[in-house]
């Protein structure tokens, strides 16, 4: 998957793009690590208990430019990409996606574009 200037995860219809003001520390202090290549990526789990290991997981990477990013839904693993928005049976996760997002808003993170 490339990095885009705006990014949605499989099956939203909505998008995000970066935060012109966002900063390298402001990713640090959400949350986001740093790799070895430089950008930065963030993995919260989507399930009702965060203790556990099971269910879905939300990945966003930035790239070290801070202009594009990439985001996905993964398995518990990360491994495979999935659609947390075809069914009902996800409402949890649906919500727990939203909610990280708009704290990820509110914090000066990304924008929805």
């Amino acid at each position: 998957m490339a990095f885009k200037e705006k990014a949605a995860v499989e099956g939203s219809d909505v998008f995000y793009k970066m935060n012109p003001a966002a900063k390298r520390y402001t990713l640090r202090d959400n949350g986001f690590t740093e790799t070895n290549s430089g950008n930065f990526q963030l993995i919260r789990s989507l399930d009702a208990t965060p203790q556990s290991k099971e269910g879905f997981k939300l990945k966003i990477t930035v790239a070290k430019d801070l202009q594009t990013l990439k985001m996905s839904v993964t398995t518990a693993n990360g491994l495979k990409s999935m659609n947390i928005f075809k069914n009902e049976q996800h409402a949890m996760s649906q919500e727990k996606f939203y909610f990280l997002m708009d704290g990820m808003i509110s914090r000066g993170v990304l924008e929805k574009a």
